[in-house]
């Protein structure tokens, strides 16, 4: 076993790539065991806890000087599926073309967890002592709720994660690009998931005949809504200072568009006009439901009298379940039974107490940066660990170049990272672990 490959970021991470963790089903034991003889070859102490064998989760604590709370560092090896995805180049072997490596995975997120683990052995290898115990966490199936990975620690071995107030996880770190301008993104919230299921009842009869009305036809009407009528908007403290960040440092009149984004009154219609960028700014500013799953029918000559709309729900922080029903029955109306399938609450405030010092430590990393505090639209395992209190910040920081954008590769096919941007993003960490206090 080779423990001094902390010191090649890149080459931990194309051996992490290798490892299949595609959840469904997951099996991530080989890659978490991998990570435990790395972490022990260095001297440092392991255990793996987890539901199934097949879905360890593994803890590691470096001692601190006592002199701040513990921080943690944790990220999942589990990867969506690559089947029907058309890549070109194999997603599990980690090549690198043109000074880029390739795979499922680079960005979520095992190229997070290889710089994190580089960093955390690195700071045990050179007698680095930080301020607050160092805790690296690797997880399961994040991509399945979590349920074998965070969930399962939280609620069944808090004690692992007592005292602890600051986290870096997923999902921010990387850079977008506003006209000249750079700006890399902290996350320092996420929404919460929250998801809907309809259910319309009426008549029904021979497909033959002629029914006006019909549990299809109040369907098409209720998409229809969903379709051109969006939920409110809410503009809260993150998104605010975002976007004033935004326009401070943007010269005009650019700078205008992201201060008639920040007032209510003027957001939809602003960003209209703003294309897929637009987008990626609406996803924050409002609370989010998209139909997903229609089911109905039984025979194609019998018209239904039943049919069920599945919705998928995304929430801002400080609102409840409620509040999304009451705002889609503002939009259909009252057609159908409506009730909530799934909620996993974020608990608010956010502490944004860290937030200086991983912008400060980005900052010195790359001057031509501006770091700003990020929303992010989905849900991560931070959802978990701040049931514990744990403030999660996004931060896995990556120097991309503008047509780099990593929120459309995600998921989808040819993932990759540029060799430098690991290498950039290993040494930030290091760096904020020794700044830490």
């Amino acid at each position: 076993m080779d423990t001094t490959i902390y010191q090649r970021p890149v080459e931990l991470l194309q051996k992490l790539i290798r490892f299949d963790t595609t959840n469904p089903p997951g099996n991530e034991r080989e890659c978490i065991h991998y990570i435990e003889q790395l972490i022990r070859g260095v001297g440092m102490e392991t255990i793996l806890l987890g539901e199934q064998p097949e879905r360890p989760n593994l803890i590691s604590r470096l001692k601190g000087r006592g002199n701040a709370p513990p921080l943690l560092l944790y990220g999942h090896v589990d990867v969506v599926p690559t089947h029907d995805q058309m890549w070109d180049y194999p997603a599990f072997e980690g090549l690198i073309i043109d000074k880029t490596l390739w795979g499922r995975g680079t960005l979520d997120m095992k190229g997070g967890v290889a710089m994190m683990l580089a960093a955390f052995m690195r700071a045990k290898a050179e007698g680095i002592q930080p301020a607050g115990d160092l805790i690296f966490c690797a997880l399961s199936d994040e991509e399945a709720h979590g349920t074998h990975g965070a969930k399962y620690l939280v609620e069944e071995y808090p004690e692992y994660f007592e005292g602890i107030k600051y986290a870096i996880g997923e999902f921010g770190g990387f850079p977008i690009y506003i006209g000249q301008h750079k700006f890399y993104l902290i996350q320092v919230a996420e929404k919460q998931l929250c998801q809907l299921k309809l259910t319309i009842h009426g008549g029904s009869g021979h497909g033959a005949v002629p029914l006006r009305g019909g549990v299809m036809a109040q369907l098409g009407y209720i998409l229809k809504q969903l379709d051109q009528y969006p939920l409110p908007i809410h503009i809260n403290l993150v998104v605010k200072q975002m976007l004033e960040t935004i326009a401070h440092h943007l010269p005009e009149p650019m700078n205008a568009i992201f201060e008639q984004i920040a007032d209510p009154t003027m957001s939809f219609q602003t960003l209209e006009g703003f294309g897929s960028q637009g987008r990626f700014f609406e996803s924050m500013i409002r609370n989010v439901v998209n139909p997903t799953i229609v089911s109905g029918g039984t025979k194609i000559n019998v018209i239904p009298s039943e049919v069920t709309l599945q919705m998928d729900g995304r929430l801002l922080p400080g609102f409840t379940a409620d509040d999304m029903v009451t705002e889609v029955r503002q939009i259909i109306g009252n057609t159908g039974q409506l009730e909530i399938l799934h909620y996993e609450p974020v608990p608010t405030p956010m502490n944004m107490d860290k937030f200086d010092l991983l912008a400060s430590v980005l900052k010195a990393a790359d001057p031509d940066g501006t770091p700003i505090p990020y929303l992010m639209p989905a849900v991560t395992d931070g959802r978990h660990f701040a049931k514990l209190g744990i403030q999660t910040y996004g931060y896995l920081p990556l120097n991309l170049p503008p047509d780099m954008n990593p929120l459309q590769m995600i998921h989808a096919a040819n993932e990759r990272v540029p060799v430098k941007s690991i290498e950039f993003g290993t040494n930030v960490i290091y760096d904020v672990i020794r700044q830490y206090q």
